[in-house]
């Protein structure tokens, strides 16, 4: 079964299917892949990086078959007449806005493998007028081989100006093994796979993350941001990874506190949250909360283990804490309840 835009519904009888999609514009949600590399905790510039990217090369390069490229984390409005979603209508789309798809980009390179929770979000040049908001939904078609519900929904990134990102996800996680299509205008098309499940949710008060993946689970220690200083609560989706990144904390406000490489980054948010070694989970991990905001592993191996399974589009869930994130900060998607997701797509 196919899920697409609401621009046309079918019609007749037999075995004639039905195309879906939903279009949504949610409140705030993360960018793709050109989120700043932060330091811990903060929103800080200057991050370096070093080592290959965990998302693919063609990921970087995802819109210059558009002229473009870029990346860095709940709803229902897949246009299937449930109430929360109107059905597609028989209408033919006007002319395009002006522009409005010059230099698009997707956030997922064509033939990528991504996790369960990987919105796909597509950023344009210059924001997209209210008025025009529709007839670009109607032109961003999303198909699946599994009949998935989803929704477009604006989103107010956290480094872009209102109109310019806009975020298509399911009504609940993908379907492992999902092929999906996707095309914005006519001129940019992707074609992604859902990978296996990877949820890890890390409780801030236990000091523990449960790695639920392929139906085992693994509990592993951790430890994360400190009083005053706390993780993120919500969810979060991974953006990209690491081997290392230099965080500086001059640049997130926290004075000299540190100022050195981490090994294996796991990039939650584009404020700077990591999920990364760190040497001092050695002590502390499973105990107490001592990060400045990042959620450390320890150096005896358990961080690069992690690191190793993670592919971005992976869920990191973060209970237990206090101020839930963002939508536009990261991949923040999911922090939306469908209903809400649903109402912020102009075809409501």
């Amino acid at each position: 079964m196919t899920t697409r835009s609401r621009a046309a519904r079918s019609r007749g009888t037999g075995t004639r299917r039905r195309r879906r999609l939903g279009h949504v514009i949610a409140a705030t949600a993360a960018c793709a892949v050109a989120f700043a590399l932060t330091g811990c905790a903060g929103s800080g510039e200057g991050v370096r990086v070093e080592g290959p990217s965990g998302i693919p090369r063609a990921h970087s390069q995802a819109d210059q078959g558009a002229d473009a490229g870029d990346g860095d984390g709940t709803g229902d409005g897949d246009g299937t007449g449930d109430g929360t979603g109107a059905e597609a209508v028989n209408v033919k789309p006007g002319p395009p806005p002006p522009k409005a798809f010059e230099g698009a980009r997707v956030n997922i390179a064509d033939g990528q493998t991504v996790g369960v929770g990987m919105p796909i979000s597509v950023t344009f040049d210059r924001p997209v007028p209210e008025a025009e908001r529709a007839e670009v939904e109607r032109r961003l078609k999303v198909e699946t081989d599994t009949g998935t519900e989803g929704s477009w929904s604006w989103v107010k990134d956290r480094n872009l100006a209102d109109g310019q990102r806009v975020d298509f996800r399911p009504r609940t996680y993908w379907k492992p093994g999902t092929k999906v299509t996707v095309e914005v205008g006519a001129d940019l098309t992707r074609h992604f796979t859902i990978g296996r499940s990877l949820i890890a949710t890390v409780d801030v008060q236990q000091h523990t993350m449960t790695v639920e993946k392929d139906g085992s689970t693994q509990r592993i220690p951790v430890t994360t941001g400190a009083p005053g200083m706390e993780t993120w609560n919500g969810t979060m989706v991974v953006s990209d990874k690491q081997p290392k990144v230099f965080m500086d904390s001059r640049s997130v406000g926290y004075g000299d506190s540190y100022a050195d490489w981490y090994s294996y980054a796991v990039h939650l948010t584009a404020s700077g949250t990591y999920l990364h070694e760190n040497p001092k989970a050695n002590t502390y991990a499973g105990r107490q909360n001592v990060t400045h905001g990042c959620v450390g592993l320890a150096d005896d191996g358990t961080a690069k283990r992690f690191y190793d399974q993670v592919i971005p589009g992976d869920v990191v869930k973060v209970t237990g804490s206090k101020e839930t994130v963002a939508v536009g900060n990261g991949y923040g998607d999911w922090n939306l309840s469908w209903e809400r997701w649903v109402a912020g797509s102009a075809l409501r």
